[in-house]
């Protein structure tokens, strides 16, 4: 098995260099309009000669030359679920709301998933929830209740957010590979922290908190819970004391600027990937890491569409890997 890591890992690092850098980012921000940057993007081989006009279809063709190279590398691709479960509870949530009206939206669902969309939505309308994968049926028929039955499309999306997280941080720590532990429990501390800061801004209850949060083992879900209730200050002195104090003093900034700490947390956390070899951890690291330059580039996208500052758009851009 480490033969097979050591040529991944060799793949991988010459890859590693076409990713973008935080120079390159920023010369995509100073192009003047949209159409330029998709030109800059396609002069750098982003998208194929089909998508080059098109930033979303690009952007697509870059998520499905991700899983191309996965691929090539001849790994078990069970290794990379958990990398697709946020995405997997994401078609769920939305196959469920779609039961519930006549003409099914147009691309709602991601079908680069265990479940395709239209699967899901079959079994939710069939209510075959033994189909689904473990850890789904149950939050399934308890979030199809919820919207179905009771109307309350809040419960369903807390539900399938709280499903969601669990079954990341379990896949995590049933996993023999540290990056995948360090993945899951990253992801799930970084949705707890943030479930926190908007419920205390919307006055969320407790219970409301504790429902949506998930045990953690680098968060007290009950400090934390405890913290947003106290306010604002709570929350930032209970993060000093964690791992996530990095947290803490991107709330005092601004919560642009958390939203950014949010995202750039799992880049730190995948960033020591770049000084190891002879395991899966660097090519679960470039994954990561091109899914968040992909990130990025839809971000600065949507802000050159919208005609914003370079400042403005500045301030939400993400940190890149290399």
């Amino acid at each position: 098995m480490s033969e097979k890591y050591t040529y991944a890992v060799a793949r991988i690092r010459a890859l590693e260099v076409s990713l973008f850098s935080n120079a390159v980012i920023d010369q995509l921000i100073a192009c003047q309009s949209y159409e330029q940057c998709l030109q800059f993007l396609a002069e750098r081989g982003w998208g194929d000669t089909d998508t080059s006009a098109d930033g979303e279809k690009m952007l697509k063709r870059e998520e499905e030359k991700i899983w191309q190279t996965v691929r090539e590398l001849s790994i078990d691709k069970k290794k990379f679920e958990v990398l697709s479960y946020q995405k997997l509870f994401h078609n769920l949530k939305a196959a469920v709301k779609a039961a519930c009206v006549k003409e099914v939206p147009r691309d709602i669902f991601y079908e680069d998933t265990e479940v395709s969309g239209q699967e899901m939505l079959d079994i939710i309308r069939e209510k075959d929830f033994g189909r689904l994968p473990a850890g789904m049926s149950q939050a399934a028929q308890q979030a199809c209740d919820a919207l179905l039955h009771a109307g309350d499309g809040q419960l369903c999306d807390i539900i399938i957010d709280r499903a969601a997280l669990d079954a990341i941080y379990k896949a995590g720590m049933e996993s023999e590979d540290e990056i995948i532990r360090d993945y899951a429990r990253s992801v799930v501390a970084v949705a707890d922290i943030k479930i926190a800061v908007r419920a205390q801004k919307t006055a969320k209850s407790i219970e409301f908190m504790k429902q949506a949060m998930a045990e953690c083992g680098s968060i007290s879900v009950d400090q934390l819970a405890k913290a947003a209730l106290s306010g604002p200050e709570a929350i930032r002195d209970y993060l000093l004391g964690t791992e996530y104090a990095g947290g803490a003093e991107a709330l005092s900034e601004s919560m642009s600027a958390f939203e950014r700490w949010c995202d750039n947390r799992i880049i730190q956390t995948i960033s020591p990937q770049k000084y190891k070899a002879f395991t899966i951890g660097p090519v679960v690291a470039y994954v990561l890491a091109r899914q968040n330059e992909i990130k990025t580039v839809r971000i600065v996208l949507s802000g050159k569409r919208s005609e914003l500052p370079e400042g403005a758009i500045r301030e939400r851009v993400r940190e890149m890997y290399v």
